[in-house]
């Protein structure tokens, strides 16, 4: 028969990962900063298609009355428009996922490095983030964490004077 080696009781914790990196004041300033950063971007692109689709609502209502040379002309034009909308579109997605995902790591090092320090500090023999089907709250730590976290976050910038009007962010 063979002696198991008595173990000392282990402190055991689990974080909800997926929840850190969405509720974190981090991720809040991660995604206010790619708002500002790619907004006036995708507010070009919006105004762009509106003037493509004016441009086309023009071309058939006048594509009648239109001599062969002007319709073809026209037509071209229309096309060139069309694939420089599309182009920029595809700068505008490509350039914003980069730019999340290069974030994004940066985010989940400041989240692993918070979950690292604050189970050293609450003496946390093994934290737990993947895998786990389920956990008891009193193994759950994500709250203390996000807490955590919260208190590390830069603190926002003093309100604007009373009177001083604040524009409003405009949802996509």
């Amino acid at each position: 028969m063979l002696a198991v080696p008595a173990m000392a009781e282990q402190k055991i914790g689990v974080v909800d990962y997926g929840r850190l990196i969405n509720e974190s004041p981090q991720a809040k300033a991660l995604s206010d900063a790619l708002e500002a950063e790619f907004n006036p971007r995708y507010k070009q692109l919006v105004e762009q298609d509106k003037a493509l689709k004016a441009k086309a609502d023009k071309l058939q209502k006048d594509a009648a009355t239109m001599s062969a040379d002007q319709r073809s002309k026209a037509e071209k034009d229309m096309r060139d428009s069309a694939r420089e909308f599309e182009r920029k579109g595809k700068e505008l997605k490509d350039d914003s996922e980069a730019k999340r995902n290069e974030e994004l790591v940066k985010l989940q090092r400041v989240v692993d490095n918070e979950i690292r320090e604050y189970a050293k500090a609450q003496g946390f023999d093994i934290v737990l983030v993947q895998g786990v089907i389920y956990a008891t709250p009193a193994v759950n730590i994500t709250d203390a964490v996000l807490a955590s976290l919260t208190a590390r976050a830069p603190k926002p910038a003093a309100a604007p004077a009373a009177g001083a009007a604040t524009p409003k962010p405009q949802p996509r």
